[in-house]
């Protein structure tokens, strides 16, 4: 099916554990311990920021999730999870919900976005590798990936990635 026939929609409370299902069925057991949740901890995520992805009949294709997270004084958006049901991989449907997440992020006012992930297949997002974000151990340093939503976004920021407790 193509990813066209894809509906995105703003994640409700009534799709949390249909995508906190999607995000077992799709990513390794213990995925809750990696450093990027301490991030999450106590935060809410940024609410129009997190989709779901539905065929025409309503069955969950995809899910991304998005935090606010502070690197110094800047704020920046963490991106994911983004995570496509295994039977739905290879359909556009992860590259659908990263192109509205960014669109969405941008009309919202938001400055930067960052992850953790495959430099390979983030850069034709626009990700880069930003040398000078530190994400907590033991994340490998070539996955700390962001793009500027404004011109000159990422300059001048630099330090330990924190929680946006505010």
């Amino acid at each position: 099916m193509p990813a066209e026939q894809i509906a995105l929609a703003q994640e409700t409370p009534a799709d949390h554990w249909e995508v906190e299902a999607l995000y077992d069925l799709t990513f390794a057991p213990g995925r809750t311990a990696l450093s990027s949740y301490r991030l999450r901890d106590d935060v809410d995520p940024i609410a129009e920021l997190c989709l779901t992805a539905r065929d025409p009949g309503g069955i969950l294709a995809g899910a991304i999730r998005n935090w606010p997270v502070r690197i110094g004084t800047a704020k920046a958006i963490l991106l994911g999870p983004v995570a496509v049901h295994p039977t739905r991989q290879g359909e556009g449907i992860a590259a659908l919900l990263m192109w509205r997440t960014i669109e969405l992020a941008r009309d919202a006012g938001w400055d930067r976005v960052m992850l953790v992930g495959d430099a390979p297949y983030y850069g034709r997002f626009g990700f880069e590798r930003l040398n000078d974000v530190i994400m907590p151990p033991p994340t490998n340093p070539a996955r700390v990936l962001g793009i500027a939503l404004n011109d000159g976004a990422w300059d001048g920021v630099s330090g330990d990635v924190t929680r946006a407790l505010d």
